[in-house]
């Protein structure tokens, strides 16, 4: 097993480690400049299963009643239909979102097209400080701070600790074969019927899963602005993904499976491991929404190559501001709002949407509350951005195309790296020369 001795206030000074930063807004000043139409804050974020989310609004238009309000855009559950929704709004022209709570990945690709407000004389180099370096970094383009760190996460590795230790483990799988070694004696012995269930469809959820893969067999995607997808360890990681679908480990059918497909097997008790965000946690004490409880439910790293370093994809929600927004002012207080202790808390602790306070890791009664803040420790401080690059969402489309086409068995490994290594390189060629 591997040992797990950093200490937590060193584990708080990792940068890039997918914890999301800590600060206390309370103090940010006004917005000062910038438009004020009043109204409602039109806010943007994704379908929320934990009903954390309006417990934050009602609690936000309850404190700034006759001052501000604010009222939640639903968007599409998968970030690249998301991404793709407020691409296509704000290329109209006709967007009235306010505030996006959007994917770590997005600062590059919207700053670039000077869709988000620059927030660099709001969010001031002392609140940022506040921050772990990693998360606020991940807001940084080009020299200016786009965003705030909201809510930090990384894949985990979920597993049904009762079944394990019953098969005889004493633990998970520090290895990819480890674990189809072990999904194989536990489906045997207890009949379950996938041995593991992940995110392997034809979107950004499949991108996020294949990375894990490469960058756990020694590969990678970039390096800096230089594609560098063509390697062997990028290639062997890939065969690996398709060999849990090969190796008889899982269906078929997890080439089409997304975040909500992959919880619902694994919370009706149908798969020994899963791949999934911090959330699903939480999900498993609500007897709603779970045939199986917490105590049956382990959390780890992910699984590496023999010798290999365990990686995760880093998950982490920033708050941006629309650089048109005509309220700025009712933007920048509900970003004060939601990022204040109070409100940190309790997200984390009825959503297990992972606090960006650095006070929250240093709070033996939280961590006590919410033990994945703890169990994914590993995982956290592990866990890897994914490529920074104005040109990402196109670059991720033909990512989810290849490495979709591994897990069906339609394409070798050893091809779609090449084809990538091209391809890519095209993508940025032609973002440049635009």
């Amino acid at each position: 097993m591997r040992k797990r001795n950093m200490s937590r206030r060193n584990f708080l000074k990792v940068g890039g480690a997918g914890l999301a930063g800590a600060a206390l807004l309370g103090g940010l000043p006004g917005c000062g400049g910038g438009g004020d139409g009043g109204g409602a804050v039109i806010y943007a974020e994704s379908p929320d299963d934990t009903g954390s989310l309006p417990k934050l609004i009602d609690g936000f238009n309850r404190e700034f009643e006759g001052e501000h309000s604010v009222e939640h855009r639903e968007m599409p559950a998968d970030a690249q239909g998301y991404f793709d929704q407020l691409r296509t709004e704000f290329q109209a022209g006709a967007s009235d979102i306010d505030v996006i709570a959007g994917d770590v990945i997005w600062p590059a690709q919207l700053a670039s097209n000077g869709w988000l407000l620059d927030l660099s004389d709001r969010f001031t180099e002392d609140m940022q400080s506040r921050f772990i370096e990693g998360n606020v970094e991940s807001n940084v383009y080009e020299g200016a701070i786009y965003g705030v760190p909201f809510v930090t996460g990384a894949g985990f590795l979920y597993y049904r600790a009762d079944l394990l230790e019953e098969s005889g483990f004493d633990g998970p799988p520090e290895t990819w074969d480890e674990l189809k070694e072990m999904a194989r004696k536990v489906m045997g012995d207890h009949g379950t019927r996938f041995g593991f269930v992940f995110q392997g469809g034809n979107y950004e959820g499949g991108v996020v899963n294949g990375m894990e893969y490469i960058w756990t067999h020694g590969g990678d995607i970039l390096d800096g602005d230089e594609v560098v997808i063509a390697s062997d360890e990028a290639a062997a990681g890939l065969a690996t993904y398709r060999s849990m679908i090969s190796d008889g480990i899982t269906t078929n059918a997890m080439n089409t499976y997304k975040e909500e497909e992959a919880q619902a097997a694994f919370l009706r008790g149908d798969a020994v491991f899963m791949r999934n965000w911090s959330y699903v946690y939480a999900l498993s004490g609500d007897p709603e929404q779970s045939d199986i409880g917490p105590e049956q439910v382990g959390v780890a790293a992910l699984p590496t190559s023999e010798g290999g370093e365990t990686a995760s994809a880093l998950g982490a929600t920033n708050l941006y501001i629309n650089a048109a927004s005509e309220n700025i002012e009712g933007a920048w207080a509900m970003i004060e709002y939601i990022t204040a202790p109070e409100q940190q808390r309790m997200r984390a602790v009825e959503g297990a949407r992972l606090p960006v306070l650095t006070a929250s890791y240093e709070d033996d009664a939280l961590l006590d509350e919410v033990p994945v803040m703890a169990l994914g420790e590993e995982a956290l401080r592990s866990a890897r951005p994914r490529p920074v690059s104005p040109f990402y969402s196109d670059m991720s489309l033909a990512m989810a195309e290849g490495f979709s086409g591994v897990l069906r068995g339609d394409a070798e490994p050893e091809r779609v790296v090449e084809d990538l290594q091209g391809e890519l390189e095209d993508i940025i060629r032609q973002g440049e020369n635009v």
